[in-house]
């Protein structure tokens, strides 16, 4: 099932207003063109259902957050990753993606930081640094060990807004949606190095569907 997430009522009503006055001069025909933005604009906040709705994903696994194309896959990078030693997935959302962003990882949230910043195009390298930004990190003991997976929500260009739904002390699942980025923007992760990282650049990734880390406990062997 496919829903319209509530942050598109301001921005369809806004984008509406020129349909109905035009409806009410009478011009019917120009009215029935104009109504093609409002129908975009709910469009791009479309909220379809994925797998993590229905059952819980593996404990092993690291989900996309986000549909889009992957820029960078590979050690974090300098003035992007949190510190210490991480693995770093990137993934930059066209304005003609679902928006609606999910947990990679399930667990207790640790940390929500917010920051403003500019709107740099979101698949530039400064981007990670310098826009704004919600940086979230998730904490899970499987086996006695503690998991930590840190995400960051990036606008871009044309999004100007992070929207995140959870707060430090929530516990999510893996794959729960946790908020939404407005009009192109950027995710990041960052996985431990103990993680098998299983999607290279310029593949395409879904949202709560494609597994693109996993522990390396359970890890397929990857061939190239």
């Amino acid at each position: 099932m496919t829903r319209i997430d509530r942050e598109a009522a301001p921005a369809t009503a806004i984008a509406a207003l020129p349909s109905v006055v035009a409806l009410l001069v009478g011009r019917r025909g120009l009215a029935a063109g104009l109504a093609v933005l409002p129908a975009a604009i709910a469009a791009f906040f479309r909220d379809p259902d994925r797998t993590p709705d229905h059952r819980p994903a593996p404990v092993d696994d690291v989900l996309s957050p986000a549909d889009g194309k992957v820029m960078y896959v590979g050690p974090g990078q300098d003035l992007v990753a949190p510190e210490g030693e991480w693995q770093q997935i990137s993934i930059f959302l066209s304005a003609f993606d679902v928006h609606v962003n999910r947990a990679p990882y399930g667990g207790r949230v640790t940390a929500v930081d917010f920051r403003l910043g500019k709107w740099l195009a979101a698949y530039k390298h400064e981007s990670a640094h310098l826009n704004e930004r919600s940086d979230i990190t998730v904490e899970r003991v499987v086996d006695g060990q503690v998991r930590r997976v840190h995400f960051r929500q990036i606008v871009g260009l044309m999004a100007r807004r992070v929207v995140t739904r959870v707060s430090v002390g929530d516990e999510i699942a893996t794959g729960q949606r946790i908020g939404l980025m407005k009009f192109g923007s950027r995710m990041d992760v960052f996985v431990p190095r103990e993680c098998a990282l299983l999607v290279t650049a310029g593949d395409r990734v879904v949202a709560g569907e494609t597994v693109i880390a996993r522990w390396l406990a359970t890890a397929p062997s990857v061939t190239s």
